[in-house]
């Protein structure tokens, strides 16, 4: 490897690392003033435990929505334009039913 010429000793350690992204935070998409707006983290790792979320995620058409929503600049008006795609509602009906379940009407207290 010392004799070899630069060119080669890249090709046999692959590409450089790629500078390091800082991680994503929730004040990168939300203000002050949307702080109701705000889901606690623990209810957020509910949406992991979801086999009825990850179903619908195996559908690629969802995966390929959702992809377009996190690379689109502006995101505001496609997320309004998605809203009438039946199947992003399924999707998005299915996350806000985990992370705010319905109040279960007609229980008798215990």
């Amino acid at each position: 490897e010392r004799c070899a010429p630069d060119s080669v000793r890249e090709r046999e350690r692959g590409p450089p690392a790629a500078p390091a992204q800082r991680p994503w935070d929730v004040r990168d998409i939300l203000g002050e003033e949307d702080e109701q707006d705000r889901v606690p983290l623990q209810k957020l790792k509910l949406l992991g435990d979801s086999e009825e979320l990850r179903g619908l995620l195996l559908n690629p058409h969802l995966r390929q929505l959702l992809v377009t929503i996190d690379q689109a600049q502006d995101k505001s008006s496609l997320l309004r334009r998605f809203m009438q795609e039946p199947l992003f509602v399924e999707f998005a009906d299915c996350c806000l039913s985990i992370v705010e379940p319905p109040e279960k009407e007609n229980v008798l207290p215990e």
